[in-house]
């Protein structure tokens, strides 16, 4: 594909970019060698190789689910103002 001024500009206006002209020959470098590097990567034969998402093998790591404070309710509710039972008493806030 050739990497041309006009291709430059037309990728800057979709981009909403404002491009110096110094810096449209950079970007044209940069498209160019974006380009040739995905060439050579089309160039290695992959025949026999497994298809792959990550590079590094990766599973899930669980841990075991374990109860580690119990249950506590009581001791929570010594610490509220007023109570009913097992719960928290608390100002009404609907009006009937």
């Amino acid at each position: 594909m050739k990497i041309d001024d006009k291709l430059i500009e037309y990728l800057a206006e979709l981009s909403r970019l404002e491009l110096a002209p110094e810096e449209k020959e950079a970007r044209k470098k940069d498209l160019a060698d974006i380009l040739d590097y995905m060439e050579r990567l089309n160039g290695i034969d992959t025949a026999g190789l497994p298809e792959m998402t990550h590079p590094f093998e990766s599973g899930n790591r669980l841990r075991e689910d374990r109860i580690t404070n119990g249950d506590r309710r009581e001791s929570l509710l010594e610490n509220a103002p007023d109570r009913k039972g097992a719960y928290f008493r608390v100002p009404r806030t609907i009006e009937e």
